[in-house]
């Protein structure tokens, strides 16, 4: 996961308002809780206030990706899911390009995000209803998938080979820091104990993906608002694309549901598993492969500690803890998680 690395400046929020005719003059413009990709504002207006997106990420802030994922944000929100299309400006347009950046304004919507800790049976229920709403929804308004998955789908699963690589090229960044401190020690631990497990079960590496479909692409907590136990919003669409839909139904439990030692709150997820699937209409086989694809990705995933050791970013180190105990959890309890996902 590249981050960005454009500096943090206002918007120019006077520029972008003159292309609205209903928005109002600018009263104020805050920083909202900064995404690790991305950057939001609360923009308050004579007429009201706004939630203004400033796009920043390489792979997704053109003009043409941002368009196709405002136009399936409009066509989901008259299926009726919860969704903030962006507004229109006088033109018609929904980005706006000032100074070489791209910008968009939607509706603001009060909320809160809620993880699994949060939600009660019926809440993971809801949540499980809902992801599979949205994967038929976008079955129904976007283009369908091609033969292979299209240019997101089919993904190969990792090589264990090249996942030791970089864990011995991590273990040589870790071991020359100084000083060395406590998510140093808890770094290499796990980079020493994830070598083991990966030579204990490279002969598990999981097949090509088969069926793919429209997602969401970054479905988590921070990505929906909930008002009461109602989902109210899902918001950044950045990654929609064409992937294994049980695949996002399977991460999105696995940041959702992970305990802050690592364990997953199986109870939540077969009771979001099975919504999930009836919303969706998928199988339990069509799950049960997705489980041992994510599996494998988590066992073979190092993205927070490049960012820390690579990139010398380190804004994801709250994260490592739990989502490098739950790789080693999760392959200890592989049949018990399987069964949460498919009975």
């Amino acid at each position: 996961m590249p981050r960005s690395s454009a500096p943090h400046l206002l918007p120019p929020v006077g520029a972008l308002l003159r292309r609205y005719t209903d928005a109002g003059e600018p009263l104020s413009c805050q920083p909202v809780a900064q995404g690790l990709l991305n950057r939001g504002y609360r923009l308050a207006t004579t007429r009201g206030s706004y939630f203004l997106k400033q796009h920043l990420d390489a792979r997704t802030a053109d003009r043409d990706t941002i368009v196709r994922q405002h136009r399936a944000t409009q066509r989901l929100h008259a299926l009726g899911l919860p969704v903030a299309p962006p507004l229109p400006d006088a033109t018609g347009r929904t980005v706006a390009v000032i100074g070489g950046r791209c910008y968009a304004l939607h509706p603001w919507v009060d909320g809160r995000h809620r993880d699994g800790a949060q939600l009660t049976a019926a809440g993971s229920r809801r949540l499980g209803t809902l992801l599979g709403h949205v994967h038929t929804c976008l079955a129904r308004v976007m283009e369908s998938p091609p033969p292979g998955g299209g240019p997101d789908g089919g993904q190969e699963s990792a090589r264990p080979e090249d996942t030791v690589r970089l864990i011995d090229e991590l273990l040589r960044l870790v071991r020359v820091r100084r000083p060395r401190d406590a998510f140093d020690e808890l770094a290499e631990h796990r980079l020493r104990e994830r070598r083991v497990l990966l030579a204990a079960h490279a002969h598990r590496r999981p097949p090509a993906a088969a069926a793919t479909g429209w997602v969401h692409g970054d479905f988590h907590p921070f990505n929906l608002l909930y008002r009461g136990a109602e989902p109210a919003a899902i918001v950044d669409w950045d990654r929609l694309g064409i992937r294994p839909r049980a695949e996002e139904a399977v991460r999105a439990a696995a940041i959702f549901f992970v305990r802050p030692a690592g364990e997953l709150a199986l109870d939540k997820v077969r009771a979001y598993a099975r919504a999930y699937r009836r919303a969706a209409g998928a199988d339990g086989a069509e799950l049960a492969t997705a489980v041992d694809r994510v599996w494998w990705e988590r066992l073979n995933d190092f993205w927070t500690l490049r960012w820390r050791y690579q990139l010398h970013d380190h804004r994801a180190d709250p994260l490592f803890p739990a989502v490098s105990a739950l790789a080693v959890w999760w392959t200890r309890e592989y049949e018990a998680v399987r069964d949460a996902f498919t009975d």
